[in-house]
């Protein structure tokens, strides 16, 4: 199954191993990138309105992002479509509004000074990789992204937890939080919620391979211990890159594009519950990409509650 594969992927970086700031354009601009989207690349991709079930042009999907507060763009990370589209996405929404910022699950919070240094030219590219703790396949997936933020003089939020903080909760449980200095605790959510209850629950347990004990639906009290330690540690997840976003928007208002795995924020769940939670007049936005064989014969069947736009991109 696709979602546990990257759900394990995921937690095996996170095993491995600041306030975001608002920056003006620094003092060495440079053009920004294109992503070059055309009738020759576009049958690569097709847009569905979840709502309607219908196919929908790639700049209808941009004028209704460029609409929202905030946008969660749910990706698979092994699909250079995908990629392409988030760029494509970010390029639309920077031609339409003022205020954009990039938010991304990709780097840490304890990251955002060397983000910041970099946007302003204070540090070289080779300076800013070496400190920031890069996802191996930044230069062709992300690195366009901050690019274009960069020359646009747009803030990059490094919105996720530091890796070694979710890695001690997936070991100890939010407990784990408790021996953190003030400085270290900083790095995570202030509020820490993670229901075992709820759909989000369910769906993490079962794509993580865990089956409740009994009937009924899978709960802290029926299903392995180090399924909800797991999960717990995707809940701080979850939070932090939340309570990131809230803050981008509290200080400086405009749009936040948010990309993070679809896991985090589909069905509206996870991430974007909890930004929810935070601010509950929120206008948000849920895409979701689904790689296929052919994205020209895709028909929305069980992707239709998973996000308002799903894009169907074609497999690697």
């Amino acid at each position: 199954m696709k979602t546990t594969r990257l759900l394990v992927a995921g937690w095996g970086l996170l095993c491995a191993g600041c306030t975001p700031g608002w920056m003006g354009s620094g003092p060495d601009p440079m053009p920004a990138p294109q992503s070059g989207v055309s009738p020759s690349n576009a049958s690569n991709f097709k847009v569905i309105d979840a709502a309607t079930g219908n196919t929908v042009p790639f700049a209808a999907l941009v004028e209704k992002a460029s609409m929202a507060d905030v946008v969660f763009f749910g990706e698979q990370h092994d699909d250079p479509e995908t990629h392409f589209i988030e760029f494509a996405l970010l390029e639309g929404i920077g031609q339409k509004r003022d205020r954009v910022a990039l938010s991304l699950e990709m780097f840490e919070r304890d990251v955002q000074m060397d983000v910041d240094q970099y946007l302003s030219g204070a540090v070289s590219e080779s300076t800013f990789l070496a400190r920031s703790r890069p996802w191996p396949r930044y230069a062709t997936d992300y690195r366009a992204m901050v690019q274009l933020a960069r020359a646009r003089g747009w803030p990059v939020i490094a919105s996720d937890i530091p890796r070694p903080m979710a890695s001690a909760i997936s070991r100890k449980g939010m407990a784990a939080l408790d021996t953190l200095t003030s400085v270290e605790r900083a790095r995570a959510a202030e509020t820490m919620t993670c229901p075992t209850n709820d759909a989000y629950f369910q769906r993490f347990t079962e794509a993580m391979g865990g089956h409740a004990a009994g009937n009924g639906p899978p709960t802290a009290a029926n299903v392995s211990a180090s399924t909800v330690l797991f999960y717990q540690a995707q809940c701080s997840k979850d939070e932090t890159m939340a309570e990131s976003i809230a803050r981008a928007l509290r200080s400086r208002g405009g749009i936040v594009v948010h990309y993070n795995g679809s896991f985090h924020t589909d069905y509206g769940q996870g991430t974007a519950e909890r930004v929810r939670r935070r601010m509950p007049d929120v206008r948000s936005l849920v895409i979701t990409a689904v790689p296929v064989e052919n994205p020209g014969t895709a028909v929305i069947t069980a992707e239709r509650g998973k996000a308002d736009y799903v894009i169907f991109t074609r497999k690697p």
